[in-house]
């Protein structure tokens, strides 16, 4: 298996909008999961949200309206749509993938068993 590669991370002022991508190549289709998590400095790392191969899609907490989470199977690409983006969406963001899985989420990261190094998104006011 390959790890995951995430990409898109940058530095934007308050109200900006980013879009990270996350590329997994080398796993199988049907029934993956991938999911965006991310660790702000001195916190825990959190869910952002999951999409499952089929499509279906859930968010965490108040990210559902400001992020978007969406996939492209033919290119093995995962995006996170960031828009509004406050100080505290400052963190490094973490893909993470798993196959074989009828159902996603993205509050249990024990689930994922492929994460990539993660990208850097800074918000500064």
């Amino acid at each position: 298996q390959v790890q995951p590669v995430e990409s898109g991370g940058d530095s934007v002022h308050t109200g900006g909008s980013l879009r990270l991508s996350c590329v997994s190549s080398g796993y199988r289709y049907q029934n993956r999961c991938m999911a965006w998590f991310r660790r702000a400095p001195g916190k825990e790392r959190e869910g952002v949200a999951s999409i499952h191969s089929d499509g279906h899609t859930s968010y965490q907490g108040s990210f559902k309206g400001r992020f978007t989470i969406s996939q492209d199977p033919d290119k093995n690409t995962m995006y996170l749509q960031m828009n509004n983006l406050q100080p505290e969406d400052t963190a490094m963001y973490y893909c993470a993938a798993e196959d074989g899985r009828m159902t996603c989420n993205s509050y249990n990261e024990k689930i994922y068993s492929y994460w990539g190094r993660g990208t850097q998104v800074t918000v500064s006011s």
